[in-house]
Order: structure tokens, then C-alpha cells, then sequence
């Protein structure tokens, strides 16, 4: 309730639980896997965060609020990038691991949990609406951890798999099991160039992936 209707971050905002309760929680537990390191917030509301993970890895999401009333989560899948884009500063790190399941889904769920800290103009608390994993890594390459956090944003906070768009540079063997396993998320193809030599030079896999006729067929 605290966490995922009030928006709590720590236990001491949890007013109805004993002092000692909370101060056992405090000392043994912690809300999330996430920690905040640095916060970037903009003119028309967005905010662009980088979480420190309990590896030392940093990863960011950002949060974009749209006039319309849609809130917006750009999320991390990976932390660093084995795809190798010239044109990416992720791509350039190069890959360090996986993130888990929890870790992605906790990038969206905090975003949530903050904004049902607001009414919108007709006195509706705010929810994030859309989510698009388009920040550090490639979804698809971590496709189990991706589908299950998938799972809980429809499952837990209501997002509906037609909101989630899920970005590829073309991991053809990962877009047909998502055909196989019918996950109705939309899909956006990183196509960049329309020729394989010029697109296998700004993005290596392309190759990897048996290039542009392949990804086309499928």
C-alpha cells in the first residue's frame, strides 16, 4: 500500500507502522534494488535518472510527461550494450551484464509509484501509461528477463501490452519467439540505412543476424 499507492522510497514515510517496526525495517530491509545516484529534471517535467545497482553498474530511465496526460518510461534492459552501434555511447561502453527481471520492471514500477502522488486536472491520480525500452541495452538480447518484467507492468500496474514498445537492432531469433509466444507489445526496428553494407557498418549485427533480408522476412 505505501510503496505502491503512496509512492513511499523509505520506511519512515510509513506513518501507520510502529517506530520500532520501522526501525528494524530500516535496518534489515530495503525498499527496492535501486539506488538513486544522479537526477536530471527538465522545463516541461522529464526526468532522467541514473540508478546505482548493487554491482557498482549505473543504468538510466527516463520519465516523459506528455500534455496529453500520457506519462511515458524509457527503460534499460542491459547494463552496457554487446550490439556495438558506432552511433551509441551505450553501444560503446560495451556489454557489462544482464539486468534481472526486478530491475527492469523496478525502473517503471518506481516511476508509477511517485506519480500516484498527483492528480491529474480531473482529480485522477497519475500512472505511468506507455513504457518503451529504448535506454542502455538491447531488449531482446536478454529476452527472458525482459518478457517477465513485461508480465508484471500488465499484471501489477495495469499497462496493457499495447502500450510497451520493446526497440531491436534486429535480433531476428528473439522476434520470432516473440511471434511464437504471441506477445502483443509493439516492436520498433532500429533500420538506420536501407543497404546491408552501409547498415552492417554502423550496426555490427546486422551481419550477426544474417542482414536486412532476414530481418525483412521475419
Amino acid at each position: 500500500q505505501w510503496i505502491r499507492n503512496n509512492g513511499a522510497t523509505s520506511f519512515s514515510e510509513m506513518k501507520n507502522l510502529p517506530s520500532s517496526l520501522i526501525a528494524q525495517l530500516s535496518e534489515h530491509a530495503t525498499i527496492g534494488k535501486l539506488q538513486l545516484d544522479t537526477e536530471q529534471i527538465s522545463k516541461d517535467g522529464t526526468k532522467k535518472r541514473a540508478y546505482r545497482l548493487w554491482d557498482g553498474q549505473l543504468i538510466e530511465s527516463v520519465l516523459m510527461p506528455y500534455e496529453d496526460g500520457r506519462n511515458t518510461a524509457c527503460i534499460s534492459s542491459q547494463a552496457g550494450c554487446a550490439m556495438g552501434c558506432v552511433f551509441c555511447a551505450t553501444g560503446q561502453m560495451g556489454f557489462a551484464r544482464q539486468l534481472t527481471s526486478d530491475e527492469i520492471f523496478e525502473q517503471v514500477a518506481r516511476f508509477d509509484s511517485e506519480l500516484k502522488l498527483v492528480e491529474d486536472k480531473s482529480g485522477k491520480k497519475e500512472r505511468i501509461s506507455n513504457v518503451v525500452m529504448m535506454g542502455m541495452g538491447e531488449p531482446l538480447a536478454n529476452y527472458r528477463n525482459v518478457m517477465g518484467a513485461i508480465a508484471r507492468m500488465n499484471e501489477e500496474l495495469g499497462i496493457g501490452a499495447r502500450k510497451i514498445t520493446v526497440s531491436t537492432v534486429g535480433v531476428v531469433p528473439s522476434i520470432r519467439k516473440l511471434m511464437e509466444d504471441g506477445m502483443q507489445v509493439r516492436l520498433a526496428v532500429s533500420l538506420h540505412c536501407s543497404n546491408d553494407e552501409e547498415r552492417s557498418r554502423l550496426l555490427p549485427a546486422n551481419k550477426r543476424y544474417g542482414g536486412l533480408s532476414e530481418l525483412l522476412n521475419t
